[in-house]
């Protein structure tokens, strides 16, 4: 039976050729609730943007990342107060740096693809 997830996608975007559209779009289609997170965008396909990482409701089982590490490095603190379960850095958004920091908080971290993951049922 598969785990239904609440999942953060930080960098989310209307954008259909974009890798965050398509992971709201795939983790919707996997039953899982899809929580798009970007400051500039009020809803993408008629699921509401959190306008930051601080107004998500918790819990948060999986926050996908979409940003860049430089970008990302700004948030570290707001996503150790939203403390969830597992991080995802998706192609591109690698940190060794900020991946040890959710690790020394107990926040389990991957570089991995949320697309691949969903279609190869390792999510």
């Amino acid at each position: 039976m598969e785990k239904h997830e609440t999942v953060a996608i930080l960098g989310a975007s209307t954008n259909p050729e974009r890798y965050s559209y398509k992971a709201l779009k795939m983790l919707a289609e996997h039953g899982h609730t899809p929580l798009p997170v970007n400051p500039s965008l009020n809803e993408i396909e008629g699921v509401p943007v959190m306008k930051t990482i601080d107004a998500l409701p918790r819990p948060v089982d999986t926050l996908t990342i979409y940003v860049k590490p430089a970008i990302l490095a700004t948030m570290v603190p707001e996503i150790l107060a939203l403390s969830p379960k597992r991080v995802i850095f998706n192609p591109g958004t690698e940190s060794p740096q900020i991946a040890a920091r959710f690790r020394e908080n107990n926040i389990e971290t991957m570089e991995a693809c949320t697309l691949v993951l969903l279609s190869t049922g390792q999510f």
